[in-house]
């Protein structure tokens, strides 16, 4: 699923903390919607937005901090 304007949404947005001040990276809104996380661009706030079910996200985060996912 994506959400066409993310910025149009009224959520609360995070950046990631890996970010080091920079702007090349993702922002979520965590418990915007139940059982899924929107994540989009943090250069493009008016972009869209993919949301992610909760099962695909934890998958993706646990391939990250294992290596698998650069």
């Amino acid at each position: 699923m994506t959400i066409s304007n993310a910025s149009s949404t009224g959520f609360t947005w995070t950046k990631s903390t890996y970010s080091g001040g920079q702007s090349d990276c993702v922002e979520v809104a965590h418990g915007a919607l139940s059982a899924a996380l929107p994540v989009r661009d943090s250069k493009r706030t008016d972009g869209p937005a993919v949301v992610f079910g909760g099962d695909a996200w934890a998958g993706f985060v646990a391939g990250v901090k294992r290596g698998d996912v650069a």
